[in-house]
C-alpha cells in the first residue's frame, strides 16, 4: 500500500513567502535604533543581530566594540551597586517585614524616618568636613583674650558663669550646662582674624547650616515629587485594577512559610487599601447640594472652636517660655528648666484629643474627620515651636520690647552674655525632651496597657484594647524632633548627631511598641499619599526652621564676648569682608549686581515664564492622557463590532444545509462571544450597556454593560483580547 501523497498547500495569491517575511523582519531589526537586550529573542539571535548592525570597517568597528563594551561595563557595575545597596540597605529586612504584616502605609513612617536619618548624617558630615576638621588641622591663631565689658544693668540679675548651683552631673547633661565649652555649642569657636587665616573658618561656620538647609530641601522636595500621586493627572475617576492584583500579586519563587505569610499579609493590605478609596469616592459622590452645604457650615463651626483653642494653646506656650527665662535664678530652677518643652508637650498631647472630641461631635464621616483632625495638629505642632521661637527672641534679642543693654549691645546682655549659647541650650533641652517623652510612653504607657489588656477580661478591657498605632501623629513628632534640629544649626552645629542616634533609637522603639504592644490603624491608606503628606509636612517644618535663622544672620548683632562673630555687627558681614579682601572689583561688582534691585525683577520674570511653561506643559499631558483613554475606549469598542459582524456573519449551528454529521467542536469554534458566562467589555451585543463613562487604565477596562442576567457589571473589570487573539 502506497503512502499518501501530500498535497502542497495553496497559497492565496499576493500573500508573501516565509523567507521573504524573515527577510523583511530582519532588515527592519537590522535598521532599528531599539537595543539588542530589549527585543524579545532568543539569545542567538540576538547575536545574529548584533552582527547585522555592525558597520563596515573595520576601525570604526574597534572602536564601536570598545564603546559598546564599555557601557555593558558601566552598566553591569552600576546594577552590582544598586544590589549592594539595596542588599545592605539599613533597615531592609525590617522595613519588608513591617510593609508585609501592616501595610505600605504604616511602612512609609518607618520609611521616612531612615530617610530623616540620612539628611542628618548628611547635615553633620557637612558641618565636620567644613567646620571641625579644619578647625583641628588648621590651628588658627588664638583670637586673643575675650572682651572685658562692663554692662550698666541697674537692678538686673547678671550670672555668675563661674558658680555652679547644681553639682548634679547629670542635671547639666539633661540641661546642656556640661558641653557649654565643648564644640557642641557656638560659643566654643573661636578664631584669629581672617587675614592670618588661608581658610575662612567664619565663612565655612555661616554657610554650613545654610548649605544643610539647602541640601535638606532638595532631598524633601525630589522625594515629594517622586511620591507624588499619580491621580491629578489621571483624575479622580481613576482606579487601579483590581484583575491586575488578584492574577499578578503572588510571588511564585517564595518558597519559605514565613514570606508567604508575609506576602499574603501585604496583598489582603492593598486590596484594603483599593476597597476603602472606592467606598470614600462612592459616599463623595452620592452627596447631595443641600448636605454639602450643611456639612461647609458645620466645618465652619468646629474651625473656629479648634481655632481659639489653638490661639489658647500657644498663648500658653508663650507665657510659659516668658516666666521660664524671667525667673531662671530662682530657686525653682530645677523645674523652670523644663517648663517650655512641657508645656508644648502638654499642648500637643491634649490638642489632638479635644480635636478628635470636637469633630466626633458632629458625626462626620471616618475620612473627613481625620483629615480635618490631622490638619489642626500639623497646624499646632508647628505654630507651638514657631511661638517658642517667637518668645525667645522676645526675652533674649528684645524683639518687641525696649531694654537698656538692648539699644546698647543689639541683645539683652545684662541676662545673656552669650545669647547663642542660650538659644543652643533650649533647642538643646527641647530635642531631649521629645526623646524622653517618645520613651517613656513606650514602656511606661502603651506596655502596662497591652499588658492589663492580655491579663484581664471584661467589658472595660474590651473597650480599652491596645493602643493604636497612628501613622500621622508619629510623623508630626519626629518631624517637630527635626524641626528643633534645623532651628539649632546655627546656636548647636552638632545638634544633627544628637538627633541621628535620637531617631536611631525611635526606630527600634517604635518597631518594638508596633509589634508588640499596639494595633494597627483601622483605617488603610496609599503610601504615595501618605508619603507626599510627610514631605509636605516636612518642608513647613524647614520654612519655619530658616525664616529665624535667616533674620538673625542677617540682622542680628552676635554676642561681644563669644563665638566666631564678635567683631561684626552681623554674621553675614563676614561675606562682604571677604569679598572686598579676595575678589578684584569686578567681580565685587558682579556679585553687587546679583544681590541688587536690578537683577531681582529680570530673575523674578524668568521664574514667572518658568513657572508658566511647566503649568501649561502639565495641563497638555492631562489633556493628552485624557484624550488616549478615551481612544483606547473607542478601539476597544470598535473592534468588539468587528467581532459582532463576524459572528452574524458566520453561519449557526443548526442551519447548516450538510446532511454529514456535525464536528461536535463546531458549536464551541464559533462562539458569538469571546466571553461566554458574563459580559466582554467594551461589547455592544444585543442588549445596551446603560449610559456612563468606562475608566480604561493600563491592565484591562471597567465597563458598565450589564450582565448575563441583566444586573449591572460596573464593578467588574476584565481582560480584552489582543488583535493576534481576535
Amino acid at each position: 500500500m502506497l503512502p499518501p501523497r501530500s498535497v502542497p498547500s495553496e497559497r492565496a495569491p499576493g500573500v508573501p513567502e516565509p523567507e521573504e517575511l524573515w527577510e523583511a523582519e530582519m532588515e527592519r531589526l537590522r535598521c532599528s535604533g531599539t537595543p539588542v537586550r530589549g527585543l524579545p529573542y532568543a539569545m542567538m539571535d540576538k547575536r545574529l543581530i548584533w552582527q547585522l548592525r555592525e558597520p563596515a570597517g573595520v576601525q570604526t568597528l574597534r572602536w564601536q566594540r570598545w564603546q559598546r563594551r564599555r557601557q555593558t561595563v558601566e552598566r553591569r557595575l552600576r546594577e552590582a551597586a544598586q544590589r549592594l545597596a539595596r542588599g545592605l540597605g539599613l533597615w531592609e529586612a525590617a522595613l519588608y517585614e513591617i510593609g508585609g504584616l501592616f501595610g505600605t502605609g504604616i511602612r512609609s513612617y518607618f520609611t521616612f524616618l531612615r530617610f530623616l536619618l540620612l539628611l542628618n548624617l548628611l547635615s553633620l558630615l557637612l558641618t565636620t568636613s567644613f567646620v571641625l576638621l579644619p578647625l583641628a588641622w588648621l590651628r588658627p591663631p588664638d583670637p586673643g583674650p575675650a572682651l572685658n565689658l562692663t554692662l550698666q544693668c541697674p537692678g538686673s540679675r547678671q550670672s555668675q558663669p563661674g558658680v555652679l548651683r547644681f553639682h548634679n552631673q547629670l542635671w547639666h547633661v539633661l540641661t546642656g550646662r556640661a558641653f557649654t565649652n565643648t564644640y557642641l555649642f557656638y560659643g566654643a569657636y573661636r578664631v584669629g582674624p581672617e587675614s592670618s587665616s588661608v581658610y575662612s573658618i567664619h565663612l565655612a561656620y555661616l554657610l554650613s547650616p545654610l548649605a544643610c538647609l539647602l541640601l535638606c530641601f532638595c532631598g524633601t522636595l525630589q522625594r515629594m515629587v517622586k511620591g507624588l500621586p499619580q491621580k491629578t493627572l489621571l483624575g479622580q475617576g481613576y482606579q487601579a485594577p483590581l484583575s491586575a492584583k488578584v492574577f499578578s500579586s503572588w510571588d511564585f519563587c517564595i518558597r519559605v512559610q514565613e514570606a508567604a505569610i508575609i506576602k499574603k499579609h501585604e496583598i489582603s493590605n492593598e486590596f484594603k487599601v483599593e476597597l476603602e478609596e472606592g467606598r470614600r469616592f462612592q459616599l463623595m459622590q452620592q452627596q447631595t447640594q443641600a448636605q454639602r452645604a450643611c456639612h461647609l457650615l458645620s466645618y465652619l463651626r468646629v474651625n473656629i472652636l479648634i481655632g481659639l483653642l489653638v490661639v489658647g494653646a500657644i498663648s500658653a506656650i508663650f507665657w510659659a517660655t516668658k516666666y521660664s527665662q524671667d525667673n531662671k535664678e530662682e530657686s525653682l530652677f530645677l523645674l523652670l528648666q523644663y517648663l517650655p518643652p512641657g508645656v508644648i508637650a502638654l499642648v500637643n498631647f491634649l490638642g489632638p484629643l479635644l480635636f478628635t472630641f470636637l469633630v466626633q461631635l458632629e458625626n462626620y464621616p471616618p475620612n473627613t474627620e481625620v483629615n480635618l483632625t490631622l490638619i489642626w495638629c500639623v497646624v499646632l505642632k508647628l505654630a507651638s515651636l514657631g511661638m517658642f521661637s517667637f518668645s525667645l527672641g522676645q526675652t533674649i534679642l528684645c524683639i518687641g520690647r525696649d531694654k537698656t543693654s538692648c539699644e546698647s549691645y543689639g541683645y539683652n546682655a545684662c541676662d545673656y552674655q552669650c545669647w547663642e549659647n542660650s538659644v543652643g541650650e533650649e533647642l538643646y533641652k527641647l530635642s531631649i525632651f521629645n526623646f524622653l517623652l517618645t520613651v517613656a510612653f513606650a514602656f511606661l504607657v502603651t506596655l502596662p496597657r497591652r499588658l492589663l489588656v492580655d491579663r484581664f477580661s471584661g467589658r472595660f478591657w474590651a473597650w480599652l484594647e491596645r493602643e493604636e498605632f497612628l501613622v500621622p501623629k508619629n510623623v508630626l513628632d519626629i518631624v517637630a524632633g527635626q524641626t528643633v534640629t534645623w532651628m539649632g544649626l546655627f546656636y548647636c552645629p552638632l545638634l544633627p548627631l544628637l538627633n541621628s542616634v535620637f531617631l536611631f533609637l525611635t526606630f527600634y522603639i517604635k518597631k518594638y511598641t508596633l509589634l508588640k504592644n499596639s494595633r494597627a490603624s483601622s483605617r488603610p491608606f496609599r503610601a504615595s499619599s501618605s508619603t507626599f503628606f510627610f514631605q509636605l509636612v516636612l518642608l513647613l517644618g524647614l520654612l519655619l526652621a530658616a525664616v529665624p535663622l535667616g533674620y538673625v544672620v542677617s540682622s542680628i548683632h552676635s554676642s561681644w564676648d563669644c563665638g566666631l562673630f564678635t567683631n561684626y555687627s552681623a554674621p553675614w558681614q563676614v561675606v562682604p569682608e571677604l569679598v572686598a579682601l579676595g575678589l578684584p572689583p569686578i567681580g565685587q561688582r558682579a556679585l553687587h549686581y546679583l544681590g541688587s534691585h536690578a537683577f531681582s525683577f529680570p530673575l523674578l520674570i524668568m521664574l514667572s515664564l518658568v513657572l508658566t511653561v511647566c503649568i501649561s506643559q502639565t495641563q497638555a499631558n492631562a489633556r493628552d492622557i485624557h484624550r488616549l483613554r478615551k481612544q483606547l475606549v473607542w478601539q476597544v469598542q470598535e473592534k468588539w463590532h468587528l467581532v459582532e459582524d463576524l459572528s452574524r456573519l458566520l453561519p449557526e449551528p443548526g442551519s447548516s444545509d450538510s446532511p454529514g454529521p456535525k464536528s461536535p467542536g463546531s458549536q464551541a469554534s464559533r462562539p458569538r462571544s469571546f466571553c461566554p458566562g458574563f459580559p466582554c467589555p467594551g461589547s455592544p451585543g444585543p442588549r445596551a450597556p446603560p449610559p456612563g463613562p468606562s475608566v480604561v487604565d493600563a491592565a484591562g477596562l471597567r465597563s458598565t454593560c450589564p450582565g448575563p442576567h441583566g444586573t449591572p457589571a460596573s464593578a467588574r473589570r476584565f481582560r480584552f483580547p489582543s488583535v493576534a487573539e481576535l
